[in-house]
């Protein structure tokens, strides 16, 4: 489908929806042209991206739609491209509905970014969205969240976005406001723990009777079975929570099993019954960076390669969780001694960096900074309401519902005063 020709001075620009192969495969490619000659970017997968868009593997299309655009100048070569989709299932913790958009790249020009952004408010506005919230993914949260806003110089981990720092701008200056900042954590393996952290996990392991231990041996039913069981106790107090079903576990761990290294999957025990976890993978960029994106045949052969011969030596946190009862009693300092213990004396792996966690969540940020980790990059979940008069609120913060109307009424203060 083509929309009407948009005229930018010398440049004209036209979008095109993403309907057949051919466009999808330009769609898919376009981010290689923009990137090239940047040496920190490493392409994602494109069979996970395709996955995205495929109802037959992406659940998510059972609760919403998604679409696709590229965005082309007047010698049609691609200059832009972004998807917007709608999801009854997705959290929002406010209450009008809202849309999103991700996926989005672009060349650095404000009406070329407008353009996309425009094209996808359109769409969702005529299916009864009245925000988008961006960049983030049809579907789960481990994978393509969130505009990196800190931190351009390092590769990035596996299943995160990459975008150079004009991204900013484009958002911004369109009229998207950071609806909440998402933090990844790092920690070198091999810093010692705090003395007084040391002190505290050996004398709650004698009184309370915790222990740690990794996951090496079980079978994943059994994994899986522990993995539900601190799950729902860990998130069970958070607004919008949905307790996870056994079978769901299963299907997440069973996933994990080609890259899983049970030597870095870490329970905590009281009493042999586990509160608390601490989930590691190997990080896989580490490796997918020899595939080039493409995990075709050739892909699968040089990831098996390399993954023998030159293997990560920096472990994923995917989850780090305890027991609503548990927490802030040594738990987590247990399982961070027993990784010491274990995970640094062996040198199986030199750093952790540690999947994010949004600025909603002071408690998590916390319990991460008390294990010893640093920020090391952040990115920006960004909300645009439709309506410019609608006063504008960050996500609340999470288990502090005086601290929420605090901020409501400073924001609608703020927005007052602007007004």
């Amino acid at each position: 489908m083509l929309l009407p020709l948009w005229q930018k001075s010398h440049l004209f620009m036209q979008i095109i929806e993403v309907t057949a192969a051919a466009t999808a495969k330009v769609w898919l490619e376009l981010p290689f042209t923009l990137y090239k000659g940047d040496d920190n970017w490493i392409p994602p997968l494109r069979q996970d991206i395709e996955k995205v868009f495929d109802p037959k593997r992406n659940k998510a299309w059972q609760f919403g739609e998604a679409v696709r655009w590229l965005l082309v100048d007047d010698t049609n070569t691609p200059i832009g491209r972004i998807a917007a989709f709608t999801n009854e299932k997705m959290s929002n913790p406010l209450d009008y509905p809202v849309g999103g958009v991700g996926f989005f790249e672009c060349i650095d020009d404000q009406q070329a970014a407008n353009l996309l952004f425009d094209t996808a408010k359109e769409w969702l506005t005529t299916r009864g969205m009245e925000g988008m919230d961006g960049p983030i993914n049809f579907g789960e949260k481990n994978q393509f969240w969130g505009l990196l806003i800190d931190n351009f110089t390092d590769p990035p981990t596996y299943g995160f976005n990459y975008n150079p720092r004009y991204y900013q701008s484009l958002f911004e200056n369109y009229g998207f406001r950071v609806f909440y900042n998402q933090n990844v954590y790092y920690r070198t393996l091999a810093r010692e723990a705090e003395e007084r952290m040391q002190r505290k996990a050996r004398i709650i392991a004698e009184r309370n009777k915790i222990t740690a231990r990794n996951v090496k041996g079980l079978s994943i039913d059994a994994i899986a079975d522990r993995f539900v069981k601190v799950y729902n106790g860990a998130w069970a107090t958070h607004e919008g929570f949905k307790p996870m079903k056994k079978e769901q576990a299963d299907k997440i761990i069973r996933s994990m099993k080609a890259v899983m290294d049970p030597r870095i999957v870490i329970f905590a025990y009281h009493e042999n019954e586990p509160i608390g976890f601490f989930v590691n993978i190997p990080e896989l960029n580490q490796v997918f960076k020899y595939v080039h994106g493409n995990l075709n045949w050739w892909g699968k052969l040089k990831f098996l390669y390399h993954k023998k011969f030159n293997p990560p030596r920096t472990m994923y946190g995917l989850v780090f969780g305890v027991v609503k009862e548990w927490q802030g009693k040594g738990a987590e300092a247990a399982m961070i001694q027993y990784a010491s213990d274990t995970i640094v004396a062996n040198d199986w792996y030199e750093d952790l960096v540690m999947t994010w966690i949004g600025d909603f969540n002071p408690k998590m940020i916390h319990v991460i900074q008390q294990v010893g980790g640093e920020l090391y990059r952040q990115y920006a979940t960004y909300r645009f309401n439709f309506d410019p008069n609608r006063p504008f609120q960050r996500h609340p913060v999470v288990g502090r519902k005086e601290d929420n109307k605090k901020a409501d009424s400073a924001e609608s203060a703020s927005s007052s005063e602007e007004e």
